[in-house]
């Protein structure tokens, strides 16, 4: 899979050197934008997390990812719906809140895991 800076820059909406700076890690990529370059560059999302060293160690809250959860947290974070929650999640400022958002989003999930409906 090969394609020119300038191309894909053009495809995903940004100049070349924005993609220079994606490559060399100096410019974070965040899961919009990932998704939009797996699309330009046709491969899934999960493509850029193969082979990775340790991938799969740590949650978004710094515990323990079963590594079985591993590719069903990347379609997750590649869906729409997961991609909405990230930006929405993302734009959340205040760490008390995230905190909060995180622990009502379990408090509904165990509910629906024990059959119940919130």
């Amino acid at each position: 899979m090969e394609m020119p800076q300038t191309s894909l820059a053009e495809q995903i909406g940004v100049t070349f050197q924005q993609v220079q700076k994606y490559e060399k890690g100096i410019n974070r990529v965040g899961a919009s934008r990932l998704q939009q370059i797996a699309e330009a560059l046709e491969v899934p999302v999960s493509y850029f997390f193969e082979d990775m060293p340790g991938a799969g160690t740590n949650g978004v809250d710094g515990t323990a990812v079963k590594p079985g959860l591993q590719p069903e947290i990347i379609d997750f974070a590649s869906s729409n719906e997961g991609l909405a929650l990230i930006r929405a999640f993302s734009r959340i400022g205040d760490a008390k809140v995230r905190s909060r958002a995180i622990g009502l989003l379990k408090a509904v999930a165990d509910g629906f895991d024990e059959g119940q409906a919130i």
